[in-house]
Parts: structure tokens; C-alpha cells; sequence
């Protein structure tokens, strides 16, 4: 289940938004001539990654601001900034453009903050602006609980676009990262749960004045959980279900 886009249409331009996809690309393509050897993506890395150890034990924090843009590979950078564009827009709109970015790093910084708390020995590089965009998708949920998202859903071989309620497609995201998190060494590597987990309740706390000065419960009830202005259309999927031909 992958989310497409929102029907939640911003009014105002995502400068910042638009900004940081951009500084994520460009940052992405230079590291592009390096990926074709682990040893020089490590010295890529090297000043810039996530290292947990290196943080707890000698004192370097270069990383947990750096690490949130830097990517391992194209689906990274794309999910990623798939991510930014369908829900930051919005969260833009209402903090206005100095707050979002300033709401962005800081959900970036405190979900770096996390997953050195839970892996403090940790020596495996960590990269991405994953925790920055579950923080994020906090806010997301907080403001527009009922917008709807439309989700790919992919079934073995089928493939169908159906719109879901925000708080659904969050919820279960952070159900996910948290249920991966249990299941997960701590000093392993892949995915970094709890910088997901950890961004995504900043996320979650960082909005909670913006929520209230819009009223809090009266700004859902006043909206019904759904955008403070009228939602998009799109006209229904074309994407075709393709089945298994029978021999």
C-alpha cells in the first residue's frame, strides 16, 4: 500500500517544500558517481552519515543534521520525497514557510536523537530524511485526520487506487515502525524504526500549538477532520487490474 497523492490541495505555494526536494536531488546526484564502489560511498559518507557510536563516543554531531539528506539508492530518494510532496504542502500552508522548515529540521534532529538513544554503539551508517518526513506525516495526522489519500494497493499481481482517510494510512505507517522497531536488533542494520517512530511523535508534539490556536477539537468539528478548504478531484484510476492468464 503506497500513498499517490492527497485531496487535500494547498493554498499557498510550498516554497520550502519544493526547496528542500530539490536540495535532496542535488545533493542525491553528486553522491550518484560514488555509488558504484562501497568504499567510496562510505568515504562519501564518511562526514556526513548518521554514525551512532560516533556520536555517543567521540563527540561528533555533524551527522544527525547531515544524515537527513543524503539517500542509499533511487527508491529511497523517491519514496522520500513522495512522502514530502504529498504531505508537506499542507503542513506548510498552516505554520507558514519559515516555521515548516524550521518544524522540519527540528523533527529530523530529534528523530536522529532517537535512534542514537535506542542504538548508542551503533557504527552502521544511517542516512535519509525519513525521520524529518515521519514528523512530517505527525502533523499530517493531527490536522487532517480524515483527508483523503489515495494508496496504491498492490496484491501479488493486482494493482488498484482506492482513497482512504489519513488517519488510516498514518496510523497503520506508525503501527508498522513500531511493530519493525520490536522486531529489529538494535546495532543491526537496515531500516531505522525508531528514527521513524521518534520523528513521527515530534511531528505529532511540534504541531499541537498550531492545532490548538486553529481551535483544537473545534477546528476538527468546524472541518469535520478534513481540509479547512474543498478537497481535490481526480478522476478515477485508469490503472488497469491486470490477472494471471491461465495456461
Amino acid at each position: 500500500m503506497f500513498p499517490i497523492r492527497d485531496h487535500n490541495p494547498s493554498a499557498t505555494t510550498p516554497f520550502v517544500v519544493y526547496a528542500l526536494i530539490a536540495l535532496n536531488a542535488a545533493i542525491f546526484l553528486m553522491q550518484l558517481p560514488h555509488s558504484g564502489s562501497e568504499a567510496a560511498l562510505a568515504a562519501f559518507w564518511r562526514d556526513w552519515a548518521l554514525y551512532p557510536a560516533l556520536v555517543t563516543q567521540g563527540g561528533d554531531y555533524r551527522g544527525i543534521l547531515g544524515s537527513m539528506f543524503l539517500h542509499a539508492g533511487w527508491m529511497h530518494i523517491i519514496g522520500n520525497m513522495l512522502f514530502l510532496w504529498i504531505f508537506g504542502d499542507n503542513l506548510e500552508d498552516q505554520m507558514g514557510h519559515l516555521g515548516f522548515l524550521a518544524f522540519y529540521l527540528a523533527c529530523g534532529v530529534l528523530a536522529a536523537l532517537a535512534h542514537i538513544a535506542v542504538s548508542p554503539g551503533s557504527e552502521v551508517p544511517t542516512v535519509g530524511a525519513s525521520g524529518a518526513i515521519a514528523g512530517v506525516m505527525g502533523g499530517y495526522l493531527l490536522l487532517f485526520p480524515r483527508a483523503k489519500v489515495d494508496v496504491l494497493v498492490i496484491i501479488v499481481i493486482l494493482f488498484k487506487v482506492i482513497s482512504i482517510p489519513a488517519w488510516v494510512m498514518l496510523g497503520l505507517w506508525f503501527a508498522l515502525q513500531i511493530f519493525g522497531g520490536i522486531g529489529t536488533p538494535a546495532e543491526g542494520g537496515g531500516v531505522a524504526y525508531w528514527a521513524h517512530a521518534g520523528g513521527f511523535l515530534t511531528g505529532l508534539g511540534l504541531t499541537l500549538p498550531v492545532w490548538l490556536r486553529r481551535g483544537a477539537t473545534g477546528f476538527w468539528q468546524s472541518t469535520d477532520g478534513r481540509p479547512p478548504h474543498p478537497e481535490a478531484a481526480y478522476a478515477p484510476s485508469s490503472i488497469p487490474i491486470v490477472r494471471r492468464r491461465r495456461r
